[in-house]
């Protein structure tokens, strides 16, 4: 009997242990954002940290964006590595809706498709507002893959005052030789009617505008992946302009294995941005 008694002691102190011990958990959460652009309600979830105070520490934000024909629950869904990350590095992480196709446009032909606005001010402005961010630049990451890897590149070349680091994991990063795919065209118009919404409004040709802005950039593809001879050439470009940025291939396609894993470096590159400001 005496022996049972003392062979039970372990399991009884890890028992208490267990309910003193506190496990670290992100909390996601899905608000509605009203856009007076759109003048319509859009949904965005967002993962918050534990140990996230109202009233304490400020907390830098990364927002995540999804791709082409994708919604706000892909990346918490899909990718649920996001919650550790959030936790790990003490970052909110926001994923909104960008529509079906947006391109995150503020659409030249379509006045319905205003994305590039409510993602870069009213969804920023109302983050901001409700919760106890980093207001600044210096605590505003954003990056995306695929659609959303182009959307993060062009929100952050055309509005450095809101972000202050960027990534994109297999961007369509010049959508100029993708004309018939995606729905780009219902975004910008037939490229042979408009060839200059074309020109205007692809990353690539926007390379020159992080020029002496003191972005922080990375962006990686895969080396099978149908978007690496954009992304190469935008890494040449970048490198003609001597621009400093991250720039990364690894095996991989354009799936959800290899963002799973490109995630995780980008989270880390930010996490130091942060860090160092």
């Amino acid at each position: 009997m005496k022996r049972k008694a003392i062979m039970k002691r372990p399991l009884i102190l890890l028992f208490f242990l267990l309910l003193i011990i506190k496990v670290n958990a992100a909390v996601v959460d899905t608000i509605t954002v009203y856009s007076p652009s759109m003048k319509k309600n859009i949904k965005t979830c967002i993962v918050i940290p534990d140990g996230y105070d109202k009233k304490g520490k400020a907390c830098p934000v990364l927002y995540l964006l999804h791709g082409y024909s994708g919604d706000y629950k892909n990346w918490v869904n899909r990718y649920p590595i996001i919650k550790e990350l959030s936790d790990q590095y003490k970052m909110m992480i926001v994923c909104p809706d960008g529509g079906f196709s947006s391109w995150y446009f503020d659409s030249p032909v379509d006045s319905s498709f205003m994305y590039e606005t409510f993602i870069s001010r009213e969804l920023v402005e109302r983050i901001d507002f409700d919760f106890n961010t980093l207001k600044s630049t210096l605590g505003r990451a954003i990056s995306g893959i695929s659609m959303g890897g182009h959307g993060a590149l062009y929100l952050t070349l055309r509005h450095p005052d809101k972000f202050g680091a960027v990534g994109s994991m297999s961007g369509g990063v010049d959508i100029r030789p993708f004309q018939d795919k995606w729905d780009i065209s219902k975004r910008l118009g037939d490229i042979k009617q408009y060839p200059e919404n074309w020109e205007r409004n692809t990353v690539i040709n926007m390379a020159n505008l992080a020029k002496d802005n003191h972005l922080a950039i990375i962006f990686d593809c895969g080396v099978d992946d149908f978007f690496i001879k954009e992304n190469r050439l935008l890494h040449q470009k970048m490198l003609d302009l001597k621009i400093p940025h991250d720039y990364i291939e690894r095996t991989g396609e354009h799936n959800r294995e290899y963002w799973t894993n490109s995630i995780q470096y980008q989270a880390l590159f930010f996490y130091q941005f942060f860090s160092k400001n």
